[in-house]
């Protein structure tokens, strides 16, 4: 059984910074891309930043220069510092990862259980 577990959200004054992490844990055979999403309320799921395994990044505009999406590939961990948060990052956070357990045959979306990060103004 695959989870991904994430951590480090919590509450912080706009201009502060946050880190996020997220590890893959279980039988994980092999990690593609992973990635950070947020939903903030009454709005839909946009993805914040991704990387993949060679570590090509993608960001949201809307954080571009302010968030740094990193991996550690060999323990199966991705990673968001977030700085210069402004009360419109508020949302709750999820991790994901494109990857394959160990002993099927294709790649599946797993999503971490989400954490909430709130930027007071």
């Amino acid at each position: 059984q695959v989870q991904l577990v994430e951590s480090g959200g919590g509450l912080v004054q706009a201009g502060g910074s946050l880190r996020l992490s997220c590890v893959a844990s279980g039988s994980v055979f092999r990690i593609d891309a992973m990635g950070w999403y947020r939903q903030a309320p009454g709005k839909q799921r946009e993805l914040v930043a991704s990387i993949t395994t060679g570590g090509s990044t993608d960001y949201a505009d809307s954080v571009k220069g302010r968030f740094t999406i990193s991996r550690d590939t060999a323990k199966n961990t991705v990673d968001l510092q977030m700085n210069s948060l402004k009360p419109e990052d508020t949302a709750v956070y999820y991790c994901n990862a494109r990857l394959k357990p160990a002993g099927w045959g294709r790649y599946y979306d797993y999503w971490g259980q989400g954490t909430q990060v709130t930027v007071s103004s």
